[in-house]
């Protein structure tokens, strides 16, 4: 899941920035409105994290411009200005959600979560595919009731194969979800993943297909006695 963070205070753009990615989120943040706009013209995100009282361009007016393009990312805007009607003003230009602060960084991960589960068209906090479990609350894998130690990487790419099982998940949208900007992966890297996550499930009576000059696809194979 990729995440774009627009919030001018420093200090605080650290440390989201650093929970966001610690949680195995592609994170890309920016300082200012000027520059959240030039990069949801350019680049997809699941998620925008939106302060309100920013440089160059106010929040509402980069929320308005996403919308206006018909923008698909969910919005949460994180921001002092609290007030009845802030909030009314914010929700009916197209946010999702609306964390005013100070807020508890708890509620903060469980908005995030709840509003990429809903991104991804999800209800349940908990997704299953054959013996394999996925937790949303807590991004973990568990295969017949034991957890799965995945390093980071190769976990965001199983969540994101997980989550469109039964759908074809192009190379282009694997490097789209699971990097920022600063980010490189190769066709090479993806690969070496992909080889390593079906070691890992074929025990779990799944398959995970290549589909030849597309990308992947994950779906359940033959029955595991």
């Amino acid at each position: 899941m990729r995440i774009l963070l627009v919030e001018d205070d420093r200090a605080l753009h650290s440390a989201l920035l650093a929970l966001l990615v610690q949680s195995g989120y592609a994170v890309d943040g920016v300082h200012d409105g000027a520059s959240a706009e030039a990069l949801l013209r350019a680049e997809s995100f699941d998620l925008v994290i939106l302060d309100l009282n920013l440089p160059q361009m106010d929040g509402l007016d980069v929320l308005r411009a996403m919308r206006a393009r018909q923008g698909g990312a969910a919005v949460m805007i994180l921001t002092a200005r609290g007030s009845s009607d802030d909030r009314v003003r914010g929700l009916d230009l197209g946010a999702d959600d609306y964390l005013a602060k100070p807020f508890d960084v708890r509620e903060f991960e469980a908005r995030v979560r709840s509003l990429l589960r809903r991104q991804a068209g999800l209800r349940a906090s908990t997704v299953s595919l054959g013996a394999l479990a996925l937790d949303l609350t807590t991004r973990q894998f568990s295969a017949h009731g034991a957890a799965l130690d995945i390093p980071p990487r190769e976990r965001g790419l199983l969540e994101l194969l997980v989550m469109r099982a039964g759908k074809v998940v192009a190379k282009e949208a694997i490097v789209q979800s699971l990097t920022s900007l600063d980010d490189i992966l190769s066709d090479n890297a993806i690969e070496q993943y992909i080889s390593r996550l079906r070691r890992r499930i074929a025990p779990l009576g799944l398959e995970l297909r290549t589909v030849r000059g597309i990308g992947y696809l994950l779906d359940k194979g033959s029955e595991v006695a």
